[in-house]
């Protein structure tokens, strides 16, 4: 993994999404293998395989501080590009030093992840009431999970961290984007540990290669989304659990 320090001038965004998104880092050690946010490398000029590179934005918390005086309020989302709780985090703390940039000053954050890291800030989440945290999970089939997101944290640890954080009245949600194999079972994992759930596709563009590789190109055709997408709807919405299709 290469790791560098950068400093950059702007880190606030505006997102299509939520009104903005908050980047820490550039890259993402989790190397999913349909992540549309590939696309950066464009732009960046780096030459590393997508999830082998990740440029730290040493400057984010006190830029960020600066851009939110200057700012109408919104929700931020953290984060659009990158993971804001992936491994560098642990020794940076960009994510949670921007989280109390914000949170001190009153705006609503999503924050959105797929490490259990994010426990590590359950105090800090928990000073607000416009806060809500979730967990990005495709699959309740650890082997799938391998496959497309080979540095990510295991699913069973996922639904822990949102388990312990609903617990402590944080509002949380699940983001089961793309649908892959083994979705079907994730409404019985997360009953009792989500507010709500969002359902999205796969990006085809970053994807289906991974899909071919791995001899699921039944999958790609656009019935396997509709369909699975209609079941957990169903299925959610019988447990009680608010869905949103968003494709």
């Amino acid at each position: 993994m290469i790791v560098k320090e950068i400093s950059v001038k702007s880190v606030l965004s505006k997102s299509q999404v939520y009104d903005y998104a908050m980047n820490p880092y550039r890259g993402c050690s989790h190397g999913c293998r349909y992540c549309y946010a590939a696309f950066m490398k464009r732009f960046t000029g780096h030459r590393e395989p997508w999830g082998e590179f990740v440029d730290v934005k040493i400057n984010a918390p006190e830029l960020l501080a600066k851009e939110i005086e200057r700012k109408p309020v919104g929700r931020v989302w953290v984060s659009g590009v990158c993971d804001p709780y992936q491994p560098v985090e642990k020794e940076y703390r960009l994510t949670r030093k921007c989280l109390e940039v914000l949170l001190g000053a009153g705006w609503p954050v999503t924050v959105q992840t797929k490490s259990s890291l994010v426990l590590r800030d359950i105090d800090l989440l928990r000073t607000s009431g416009n806060v809500e945290a979730g967990f990005s999970i495709t699959t309740a089939d650890e082997k799938i999970r391998q496959i497309f997101e080979p540095g990510a944290s295991p699913i069973g640890e996922r639904i822990e961290a949102l388990n312990a954080l609903h617990g402590r009245g944080i509002k949380t949600f699940a983001m089961i984007a793309p649908i892959l194999p083994g979705a079907e079972r994730l409404p019985d994992a997360l009953e009792g540990a989500v507010d709500y759930v969002l359902v999205d596709r796969l990006n085809y563009h970053y994807a289906n290669r991974v899909y071919r590789e791995q001899n699921l190109a039944w999958a790609i055709e656009n019935r396997f989304f509709a369909e699975m997408g209609r079941k957990l709807a169903d299925e959610f919405r019988r447990k009680g659990i608010p869905l949103q299709l968003v494709f």
